[in-house]
């Protein structure tokens, strides 16, 4: 027990710092240097473990960036990979530290974990631009793997995942679902396609051993009924026909800082962030 607590606080402090870093303005027409600087921070934080890759895409006549870490699987077969993406732009007015900081730290901490201590699948780790102005970087990239034929086991987007409020009547919902969910926002949400139903229930159940709580969304409309269950990097993964899951604190439903200049670091729960990086490496290591 003593060891765990230890690692908690050594990852707390590591998520900490990656925070640091990439808590900024960083719209990349509006806030470029601090957008340039945040993708540099990326790139250097996955070379530690690999050649990165780039996947380039215009929009509006500049050339944005998909930043991608390969990481071999622990048996070396062909196997198709996990793709684990996060977006590191923000809207203009925002430093972004659950919108989505959050998720590139997590994303950045896997890739030593998995570079370390690989799993049974092939990781791939992509860091997307411009999901802010509508997806742009992730619609890019699926459509590039879709075209090349590539085959995924599973996509995870991670998308906010440090605000949390135990207060009751914390967490809204769109009038659809809200009669099946809890109303504490202390939880973490796996919202998924009909073919990711099996995944969804593997990583409910792990993670929630491990203390995080979870609830589980499937769609199986892929957006159409409930709009906001596919506003991240995960849906043009859906319209790809891909298997593909959001992990998410539900952004607006419960953090009022979405989108506005208090989205610090300040107002994030950093424990329960750690928790739920801890929680997450743990479950995707159960995939079968």
């Amino acid at each position: 027990m003593a060891n765990f607590r230890a690692n908690n606080l050594v990852l707390k402090q590591r998520l900490h710092n990656h925070l640091t870093q990439i808590v900024r303005e960083r719209d990349p027409y509006l806030n470029s240097g601090g957008h340039f600087l945040v993708r540099e921070y990326i790139r250097e934080s996955l070379a530690l473990w690999g050649e990165v890759e780039v996947h380039e895409f215009k929009f509006n006549g500049k050339t944005h960036q998909n930043l991608i870490l390969n990481l071999n699987s622990a048996s070396n077969c062909d196997l198709p990979p996990i793709l684990i993406g996060a977006h590191y732009d923000a809207v203009p007015g925002t430093p972004g530290a659950d919108d989505n900081a959050t998720g590139v730290a997590v994303l950045l901490e896997m890739a030593e974990v998995f570079a370390s201590n690989p799993l049974k699948y092939p990781v791939r780790l992509v860091t997307f631009d411009l999901e802010e102005y509508g997806l742009l970087g992730s619609t890019a990239y699926a459509k590039y793997l879709k075209d090349k034929q590539q085959k995924l086991r599973l996509m995870l987007s991670l998308e906010m995942l440090g605000y949390c409020n135990h207060a009751p009547s914390s967490q809204t919902y769109p009038d659809l679902i809200k009669p099946f969910y809890r109303d504490t926002a202390n939880f973490i949400a796996l919202v998924g396609n009909l073919s990711a139903i099996p995944d969804m229930n593997c990583l409910s159940r792990q993670m929630k051993k491990h203390g995080t709580p979870i609830e589980v969304l499937p769609d199986p409309s892929a957006g159409r009924l409930v709009p906001i269950t596919g506003f991240s990097d995960h849906r043009p993964f859906w319209q790809q026909k891909y298997r593909a899951i959001m992990v998410t604190d539900t952004a607006m439903l419960r953090n009022p800082n979405y989108h506005k200049a208090s989205d610090t670091i300040e107002t994030l729960d950093l424990d329960f962030l750690t928790n739920t990086c801890q929680s997450l490496i743990a479950a995707l290591r159960t995939i079968k």
